[in-house]
Parts: C-alpha cells; sequence; structure tokens
C-alpha cells in the first residue's frame, strides 16, 4: 500500500453552506420507495433473470408495498422490452403503481422507450446522462454546455413522444449521472434546465434523481450537496427529490439517510443491496432502520424469512448471515454476557407487558415483527455461551426453568461439549445432554416404590413416614424411615442401606412443565457431601411426590460418580 500518492479527495462541496440537515436527528417520514431490483440489480447478476422471473418478482415487489418500480432499459434489453409489454397488455401494474423505464438521451432509444410503454396507465420515463468532470473530459471529451444541451435534447425529445401518447399519465424523472462527481453548481444549473423544458406542476410533480453512482466522499459531504440542490433547484414543490446512493465505500445506508434529513423525497434502490460492485443501497436496512425509530414505513417485511427466499430464488444471491435484519445470525447472541442480558430483557418485557416500549438488550428489533424466532435465532449455543442463554433455551424450548444455582454448573457442561466437538450445539442437543445428565438417573440407585402416610403426635403436620422399594447395584431392599416432609423421610429411610449415604440437602424448587392439568411435573434437588460439593438432580413425573423423590435419586447416583458409594 505505497500508491497513496495517486489518491486525493475527489470531490466538490457546495458553493454556499448547507448544514440545515445537521440539527435533525432522525428521519420521521417515509420517502417514496422506488425498487431497482429489476434493472440496476438484475444488469449485476452473473446470470440475469429471464422474463419469468422478472414478472413474478415484479408481482412480489407489488406485494411488499413498493409503488414505484424501475422494470428496465427497454431500448437496451429484449427481454426487458417484453416485460414492459407483458405487465401492460396482461394488466398485470396495480393502479396506485408506476413502472419506471431507463432511457438514454438518444432519439431512438427514447422512440423505442415509449414504444415499449404503449397502453400503461402510468409510467415514469427516467432520462439520464453523466455529468461528472472525469466523464466529461475523459469519456465524452466536451464542455458543461455540450453536456447541457444532451440533457436539454432528451427533454425535448420526451416531451414530444409524451404528446403522441395522451392515454398515459407520465412522470418525468433526471438523473444527472455521476452526480457526486459533478460541481454542486453545474448540477444544479443542468437539472433546471431539465426542469424549464418539463415545467411540472405541485399537482403532477417530476423527479429529480441525485445518483451517487460512485461514492467519492464521507456521508456528510453527499448529504450537503442534497441539501444544496433542495434549496437551488426551480419548482421545488413541484419536484420529488430522489436519492440513488451505491456502495462503493461501504456507506449507502449512511448516504441515503443523511440525504432525506437534507431534503429528499424519494429513494432507489434494492433489496438487501444488489447492485454492481458493491451494489445499492439496501431498502430493507432502510426503512427497518426507520421502523426502529417509529416511523411508518409504508414497506411490509414482516415475514423477514419469506423475503430472503424470495430473493435468492429470483437472483440467485445469498444473504449473508450478518446482512442488517436478514441474515441468518444478525440476532444470534452466543456471547454469554449477550445471552444473559437478551435472557432478561426478555424476562422483563414480559413482566411489562406487550405494549412496553421495545429497549431488549442487544437487539434493536423485536425478532418477532420479522417473523423470526427467539428460540431459533436469538440465542445461540458453542463454546462461547455462558449460563443464562443455556437456560433460556432449556425453558423456552423445553420448559425446564431451572434453579438459578443450578445455571452455571449447566452452562460449564454445555460450553465443555461445545468446546470439545468444536460446533455450535442445536436446542435437541443441548436438551440430549441436560437429560442424560440430571433428569431421572437411576443407576446405581433406583426407589422403585415409596408410600407415604402422614403421622400424627408431632408438632407440625409435615413429619411423615414412608416404606420404600429400593434397588442398588442389583440388590433390593425394603425401607422404612419418616422425617419431616417427603424427601426428609424417604433420606432416612435410605440411610438404613449398608451403603454410606452421607449427604446434606442445600434447595428444593418444583413447577409444572405444561400448562395443561395433566402436566408433568418437574423438581430439582441439590445436596452437597461431606466436603461441601454440590450436586443437582432433576426428577420428572406426572406427580410432584415421585418427580422430587427422582431428583433426590438422581443427585444422590451424580454424587456417586465421584465419592462411589462403598457399603
Amino acid at each position: 500500500m505505497q500508491n497513496k500518492e495517486k489518491y486525493k479527495p475527489n470531490y466538490w462541496m457546495p458553493p454556499t453552506e448547507c448544514v440545515d440537515w445537521v440539527h435533525k436527528d432522525h428521519v420521521d417520514t417515509a420517502p417514496i420507495w422506488c425498487s431497482v431490483d429489476l434493472r440496476d440489480g438484475n444488469q449485476a447478476l452473473i446470470v440475469p433473470m429471464d422474463l419469468e422471473d422478472k414478472i413474478d418478482f415484479f408481482r412480489y415487489l407489488c406485494k411488499l408495498g413498493f409503488k414505484d418500480i424501475e422494470v428496465g432499459f427497454p431500448a437496451a434489453s429484449d427481454t426487458e422490452y417484453a416485460l414492459c409489454r407483458t405487465l401492460i397488455e396482461n394488466n398485470l401494474i396495480p393502479d396506485d403503481v408506476r413502472i419506471q423505464v431507463l432511457t438514454q438521451s438518444r432519439e431512438h432509444i427514447i422512440r423505442k422507450t415509449f414504444a415499449a410503454l404503449r397502453g400503461a396507465k402510468s409510467a415514469i420515463v427516467h432520462l439520464y446522462n453523466s455529468t461528472s468532470v472525469a466523464q466529461r473530459e475523459q469519456v465524452f471529451r466536451k464542455d458543461k454546455d455540450a453536456i447541457t444541451q444532451i440533457a436539454v435534447d432528451g427533454a425535448n425529445l420526451m416531451n414530444r413522444y409524451a404528446a403522441e401518447h395522451p392515454e398515459t399519465d407520465w412522470y418525468f424523472e433526471y438523473s444527472p449521472e455521476s452526480f457526486t462527481g459533478t460541481e454542486p453548481d453545474y448540477a444544479a444549473e443542468i437539472c433546471n434546465a431539465v426542469v424549464d423544458i418539463w415545467k411540472p406542476t405541485p399537482d403532477h410533480k417530476m423527479i429529480i434523481n441525485l445518483p451517487s453512482t460512485v461514492q467519492m466522499a464521507m456521508p456528510h459531504v453527499y448529504a450537503q450537496q442534497v441539501e444544496y440542490m433542495s434549496k437551488n433547484l426551480h419548482r421545488r414543490d413541484s419536484i420529488e427529490l430522489s436519492v440513488h446512493p451505491h456502495n462503493d465505500r461501504g456507506t449507502g445506508v449512511a448516504d441515503a439517510e443523511l440525504g432525506m434529513l437534507a431534503g429528499a423525497d424519494r429513494v432507489e434502490g434494492t433489496l438487501f443491496g444488489n447492485g454492481e460492485r458493491t451494489g445499492n443501497v439496501d431498502i430493507i436496512t432502510l426503512a427497518l432502520n426507520m421502523y426502529t425509530h417509529g416511523v411508518e414505513t409504508n414497506l411490509d417485511f414482516s415475514d423477514m424469512p419469506d423475503v430472503v427466499a424470495h430473493y435468492e430464488k429470483y437472483t440467485g444471491m445469498k444473504v449473508g448471515p450478518r446482512q442488517p435484519y436478514g441474515g441468518k445470525l444478525v440476532f444470534a447472541a452466543f456471547s454469554g454476557s449477550h445471552q444473559d442480558a437478551i435472557a432478561k430483557g426478555m424476562k422483563w418485557r414480559e413482566d411489562k407487558g406487550e405494549d412496553e416500549q421495545w429497549t431488549c438488550p442487544y437487539l434493536c428489533i423485536d425478532p418477532h415483527d420479522l417473523n423470526r424466532e427467539y428460540e431459533a435465532d436469538v440465542i445461540r449455543i458453542n463454546s462461547q455461551s455462558g449460563k443464562g442463554g443455556v437456560a433460556y433455551i432449556l425453558e423456552h424450548n423445553f420448559g425446564y426453568s431451572i434453579p438459578k444455582k443450578m445455571r452455571e454448573e449447566i452452562g460449564y457442561m454445555i460450553k465443555g461439549i461445545s468446546d470439545h466437538q468444536h460446533k455450535e450445539l442445536r436446542p435437541d442437543e443441548i436438551f440430549e445432554a441436560f437429560d442424560d445428565e440430571y433428569i431421572n438417573v437411576f443407576d446405581p440407585v433406583d426407589i422403585t416404590d415409596a408410600t407415604f402416610k402422614r403421622l400424627s403426635g408431632y408438632k407440625d403436620d409435615n413429619h411423615i413416614a414412608v416404606a420404600i422399594d429400593v434397588d442398588i447395584d442389583g440388590e433390593t431392599y425394603h425401607l422404612t424411615g419418616d422425617g419431616n416432609g417427603r424427601l426428609d423421610a424417604v433420606s432416612n429411610a435410605l440411610r438404613k442401606t449398608p451403603y454410606n449415604f452421607k449427604y446434606d440437602f442445600v434447595t428444593y424448587s418444583e413447577h409444572a412443565l405444561e400448562s395443561e392439568s395433566d402436566s408433568r411435573a418437574a423438581a430439582y434437588v441439590a445436596i452437597s457431601d461431606a466436603n461441601g460439593w454440590v450436586y443437582w438432580g432433576v426428577g420428572i413425573h406426572d406427580d410432584i411426590i415421585y418427580a422430587s423423590v427422582n431428583a433426590l435419586v438422581s443427585a444422590i447416583n451424580r454424587m456417586n460418580k465421584i465419592s462411589h458409594f462403598v457399603k
């Protein structure tokens, strides 16, 4: 990287200060959205879409809520010409949708463009010519006057051909292509020359589109250029000021957002930012950024997996796993601290109610609003995960409300499995490990029967007697005992075996696994040995009494793995 001397800033700031946009903190109104997926996006594909895919994609874009859809460059492509004719002749264009087509400022191209649109109820004809210093000097080798004349000639031709087809409600758009490399005062001059020819009105506006054809500067520079144009265009109240940011410097979304703050009324872009080189601005990101600020976007991305599927089907492209809002991993938390904060945020929201403002840590949007699921998308478990994430999976996927004191132990166990296997663990794999290690562990101790009765004559009503049948290493024992509660009674009976059962109770909890009246019960028991080591067991049964006994037996058997009971 020793050639930096050949680079220098190559853009033009407005001749006057244009920083009103700085005083606005967010975009509070949705722009007019124009999808250019069928043209700008399509021309960037290795294998462009065929006519059938284009028609299907057009219908899907209408379903998402787009009202302006650029369908192609009909004079330059037979497929795009056929698309225009098919949409029009088969009445496939909704009454509230404007199709848009692109044309250069050349008579035979403009003539064929209007022919492609014959019979359309409403259409936008988008005229462009390049205006940047580099294009004027290197490509066209023309001065400003000659470049302006190209735009003027095209504008006059469009007036003429539109007059020949009064059955169509014509809308005109002009783009000074390579706007970001054009002196702002000259960009205003050439746009105004076109405005003066088309003579838009507040009731029938034209579009001035300001393409960031190649990003050349930081987003705040583009914002000042847009604001300058907004302040210096003729008939501003009769113009939809549009931006068309590309993404060469990776700031397409920022360009569009600051451009809207600076006065843009309209945005041209694509789903997931598909387009040549680094692509166009991603309309999904733009719209959902606004949605997270409480703004009505007028686009429907409420089923993001469906949007991803359609996009990938039509384009053959893949949505990256970290693509904002749409990627498979954008809501995934592997970090233990992130998982813990998200789980607590979810619980806080449940307690407060669904109407509470969304403020969940680490998640700028509720995944449910995009038809994404918490269990599948948010908490993901690998060797970097923590106790909170594992506990969340076990509770929300399988119904086990893990006691707080048990979570750390389970978390380390699951992390160890993931680390050893060098992979992410699916929820079913997490539960399988939890089940094998903790639930209804009946080897070597297995209580096969227990009968309880309450004893009278004690100060409290909780003194219980029990008779149990217990198998230990293949031998069966019939034992009795009593104690202050059922678990204490069972524990005292077990101590009468020839084995050295030495432990103390630490904690006990229980809950129903399902909401139905006949649901199973889950019980959690922790015991400690003489050295203070704690062992957890989980019991499952239709009867909560037997679930608690199973939990105690499971804890005892887990303790046996380390201390090994002997007669």
